[in-house]
């Protein structure tokens, strides 16, 4: 995938019983762990940048698949929407010898467990993913689609009316990332 923007709305969700349900109306969910390592050059220029770099690998009772990311600065601050750029890896150990070979360092590595529900909303491809990372306290709710620059914000008003049919107000919402998250929490175990 290129040239297109990630559409994107995150939120905390404290009803995870209601939020599920409703969105086992939409689609069926499929259980599926993520195992995300970020890079970054060693003076951390792409973070300084607002810029990202990930290797992903996908597992699920199917199997698993693995995927390079990289995602520039955001084009829509508020939501924090980005131009993704996605390739399908054969070997996620190939690409880590390679990016370190061109001197990026790994940023840090985590696990989430994600519940992913696929379906049309609008007229878009939209994917609904509950989200829950083991380091980290709270279930998460991220809402997305994939938009050409022109269409970030009607992206966004389809993905607002979803979730306000599954009970997610604009208070519910949040910019953290999970590798600040992270991060802080594991600085927390060490101090």
């Amino acid at each position: 995938m290129s040239g297109l923007i990630e559409v994107e709305l995150k939120a905390r969700v404290d009803d995870v019983g209601h939020v599920r349900a409703e969105l086992e109306r939409l689609a069926p969910g499929v259980e599926e762990t993520y195992h995300d390592t970020y890079y970054d050059l060693p003076d951390e220029a792409l973070t300084a940048r607002d810029q990202e770099l990930r290797v992903r690998t996908v597992a699920n009772d199917a199997g698993s698949r693995s995927l390079l990311t990289f995602k520039t600065a955001p084009v829509e601050e508020a939501s924090g929407s980005r131009p993704e750029h996605e390739t399908e890896l054969a070997d996620p150990a190939v690409a880590d010898t390679v990016l370190k070979a061109l001197g990026a360092v790994e940023l840090i590595s985590l696990r989430k467990l994600c519940r992913n529900h696929r379906f049309t909303a609008e007229n878009r491809e939209v994917l609904a993913t509950l989200v829950e990372v083991p380091e980290i306290d709270g279930t998460y709710l991220e809402v997305e689609t994939l938009a050409p620059a022109h269409e970030v914000d009607a992206g966004l008003s389809t993905i607002r009316t979803i979730l306000a049919r599954l009970g997610i107000g604009e208070g519910d919402l949040t910019n953290e990332t999970y590798t600040g998250a992270v991060a802080a929490a594991r600085q927390r175990d060490i101090g």
